[in-house]
């Protein structure tokens, strides 16, 4: 790259910076003031007419700055070099919040409401797929006689209880063999796999069992099923209305999107591998109702493994770089939080 075309990108970096931190259109002599760019103000200006000629800056309204446009913002987004790591004690901070979690609902409640306050927009988190998980361990207990408690726990910290009405009472030892088959079926196989395991069971149960086990296997195959109604967790909406201005047209359509949820677990779907940051902005994203926003994803998991996605959705004028950061540190921790339990 010329020294000249690096010349430009930083005025464009420093219009960026002084956009997303003003909130206004940015003038040169704004940008000489407040920068040392080492050039003139008739050289910024100059740069300045290329940058927009080329369609990385508009200029909104007549005799005034400019601002960045989608472009502009890719451009820079593309050219972060380095994202600023978070330090030692905000690091244990995270941690340390995340892990006093209860239980998967909880860490994910408490992933969501820290990353919305992080990054001053909305946050969003997805379930650990089911499809994506596998089994760690089945408990079977009796309640009484007649009815039964499973515990299904998934490698994801993913936990799931259902009660089994049995048609006929069972003695412990038939209880202890039930435990034995299923979870021999069970334990250690994708989700998937196990449903199609179980599903199998009552034709190898001895007959003794086998009503036990075709009401035990109906009971986990349901279990074992998709519930997209409990996929996500939002928080930090209302943070979108602080900056209501900065959505073209109306924020109704983003609060509409956002309460469909299809929309946004769509742009989920798509994260890669744990620490690898996605970043679409404006029509990048593909959507309609939310193309006067920026979504910023990643995966969040353990051992290579992707247990679901995570990220903030906010106007495109926001603090890439810090966004970013959060997002990815955040959705680490939460990964290793999940792994250990």
């Amino acid at each position: 790259m010329s020294s000249t075309d690096e010349r430009r990108f930083e005025v464009l970096r420093a219009i960026v910076a002084d956009y997303v931190s003003t909130q206004e259109p940015i003038g040169s002599k704004a940008l000489v003031e407040r920068h040392n760019l080492g050039v003139s103000s008739a050289t910024i200006r100059n740069d300045m007419a290329v940058l927009e000629a080329e369609g990385y800056i508009t200029q909104p309204h007549t005799s005034s700055g400019r601002v960045p446009t989608d472009k502009g913002y890719r451009e820079f987004v593309d050219r972060i070099s380095e994202v600023k790591p978070m330090s030692g004690p905000e690091r244990r901070a995270i941690l340390e919040f995340l892990e006093t979690g209860v239980d998967l609902d909880d860490v994910l409640r408490r992933g969501v409401r820290l990353l919305a306050q992080l990054t001053r927009q909305v946050a969003v988190v997805q379930y650990p797929t089911l499809s994506a998980s596998s089994v760690r361990h089945l408990e079977v207990v009796a309640l009484t006689p007649a009815r039964l408690l499973l515990v299904l726990i998934t490698d994801s910290g993913r936990v799931d209880q259902r009660i089994v009405e049995l048609g006929d009472v069972i003695d412990d030892e038939a209880l202890s063999q039930l435990r034995a088959l299923l979870g021999g079926a069970l334990e250690g196989k994708r989700l998937a796999d196990a449903s199609v395991a179980v599903s199998e069971l009552a034709m190898a149960a001895p007959e003794s069992l086998r009503d036990a086990v075709v009401r035990t296997s109906t009971v986990l195959i349901e279990t074992l099923v998709e519930h997209p109604e409990e996929r996500l967790v939002l928080g930090g909406t209302a943070n979108l209305t602080r900056n209501a201005a900065d959505f073209p047209g109306s924020l109704r359509s983003v609060l509409e999107a956002l309460e469909e949820q299809v929309v946004v677990l769509k742009l989920l779907a798509a994260t890669g591998t744990p620490g690898s940051v996605t970043v679409r902005i404006g029509e990048e994203t593909q959507v309609e109702q939310i193309r006067g926003t920026s979504v910023i994803t990643t995966g969040y998991g353990a051992g290579g493994a992707v247990f679901g996605g995570m990220g903030v959705l906010g106007p495109t004028r926001m603090d890439y770089p810090g966004t970013i950061a959060s997002v990815a540190a955040v959705a680490r921790y939460i990964g290793e939080v999940l792994a250990e339990r």
